[in-house]
C-alpha cells in the first residue's frame, strides 16, 4: 500500500514517491517558496527601521514613532503638551533625542485612576526613602472629582454630543473608563460658571435678549460669559444667562470705566480715523483690552502718545 501525505500548501492529500516529499506538484513547491521569501523581506522591512535606530541618537518624529509604536501626529501632540522635548533645526526639520523619550517614559509610571478616586496609592518598598513617600501621598490627594456624563446632561440639560465637542473645545479634562466618559468637575463648574446653585437663580435671558443688552453677536457673548463666570443653562436646545450676574457685571464693566477710551471716543476726541488708530497701537504699543466687540484703550497711554505728536514740528 502506497503511502499518502497532506501537501504543506494547497492541503490536498497526494500519493507520496519518497518519505521525504512536502508538496503534492511542482507548482506547490514553486508557490511556498515564493511565499516563505515575500514573508522574510516583509519581516526584514520591518525589523530594519528598529536597527538603523538603535545607533541613532537624534530621531526624526517618524523614527520616534516607530520606535514608541504610536503615530506621528501622537508624537507632536507629545511635544505640544511640553511632555517631550524636541529641537528645530529648520522650519522643515527638528529632532528628538532617544535620550528624552526614555526619560518620558521613565517618569510616567502607569497608575490607573477611577474618577473621583481617593484611595491610598501603593505601598512603598520596605527601602524607599520618607521624601518618596510624602510625594506618593502628595500625588494622590490632586486627584480630581469627575462627573460622569450623565450627571452633566441631568444638572445643566445638554445633550451628549454638545457636552463631548465643547469639552473637547475647551480643552475639559476628560477620562473614559469602562467605555464611559467622565468630566473633570473643577472644570465642568469653572465653563458654566457656577460658584453658587443655579436652581437658586429665578431669573434669566434668553441669548437674544442678553445679545441686545451688551450689543454682542452670539459667539462673543458666549466669549464673555465663559471668561466672567457668568451661570448659563441649556433647556431644549436654548441657552439661558443669569440676569442678576449680567447686570452685576454690567454696572462694573470696563466699558464705563473712566481709565479707558473707546475707539469710537478717541476719533471723536482727536479726529483719527480706525485705521490710523490701529496703526498709532501698534507701533506705540498701547494698551489694548477687548470686551466683547469693543477694544478699549488705556486712557494714560493716548494722551502720551497724541501729546508727542503734537510736540513734533
Amino acid at each position: 500500500m502506497k503511502a499518502t501525505k497532506k501537501c504543506q500548501f494547497c492541503g490536498k492529500p497526494f500519493v507520496t514517491r519518497s518519505g521525504m516529499q512536502r508538496y503534492c506538484s511542482e507548482a506547490c513547491q514553486a508557490e511556498a517558496k515564493r511565499a516563505r521569501t515575500v514573508q522574510k523581506n516583509n519581516l526584514f522591512k520591518v525589523v530594519r527601521p528598529l536597527m538603523e535606530i538603535q545607533h541613532q541618537e537624534y530621531l526624526t518624529f517618524s523614527k520616534a514613532a516607530t520606535l514608541m509604536g504610536c503615530s506621528r501626529q501622537y508624537v507632536y501632540k507629545l511635544v505640544a503638551l511640553g511632555k517631550l522635548k524636541a529641537s528645530r533645526i529648520s522650519s522643515r526639520m527638528a529632532f528628538i533625542r532617544k535620550a528624552d523619550i526614555e526619560r518620558m517614559l521613565e517618569g510616567n509610571p502607569y497608575h490607573r485612576v477611577l474618577p473621583g478616586s481617593t484611595s491610598a496609592s501603593r505601598k512603598p518598598a520596605p527601602s524607599s526613602l520618607p521624601a518618596k513617600k510624602e510625594k506618593r501621598e502628595k500625588e494622590t490627594d490632586e486627584v480630581p472629582d469627575f462627573y460622569s456624563g450623565e450627571e452633566v446632561m441631568t444638572l445643566y440639560k445638554v445633550k451628549q454630543s454638545w457636552l463631548y465637542t465643547t469639552a473637547k473645545r475647551n480643552r475639559i479634562p476628560i477620562c473614559r473608563i469602562a467605555g464611559k466618559n467622565y468630566y473633570s468637575k473643577k472644570h465642568i463648574d469653572d465653563f458654566f460658571g457656577v460658584s453658587v446653585d443655579i436652581s437658586r437663580i429665578t431669573d434669566w435671558l434668553l441669548t437674544e435678549e442678553a445679545e441686545e443688552l451688551f450689543g454682542m453677536n452670539p459667539s462673543a457673548l458666549r466669549a464673555y460669559a465663559y471668561r466672567h463666570k457668568i451661570p448659563t443653562k441649556r433647556e431644549y436646545g436654548r441657552t439661558y444667562y443669569s440676569k442678576s450676574h449680567l447686570d452685576e457685571l454690567r454696572r462694573t464693566d470696563l466699558v464705563n470705566d473712566e481709565r479707558y477710551y473707546t475707539v469710537e471716543q478717541v476719533q471723536q476726541i482727536y479726529g483719527l480715523s480706525s485705521a490710523n488708530i490701529c496703526h498709532i497701537v501698534k507701533v506705540k504699543h498701547i494698551e489694548k483690552i477687548k470686551v466683547g466687540v469693543k477694544n478699549l484703550l488705556l486712557r494714560s497711554d493716548v494722551e502720551r502718545v497724541m501729546a508727542e505728536r503734537n510736540k513734533q514740528p
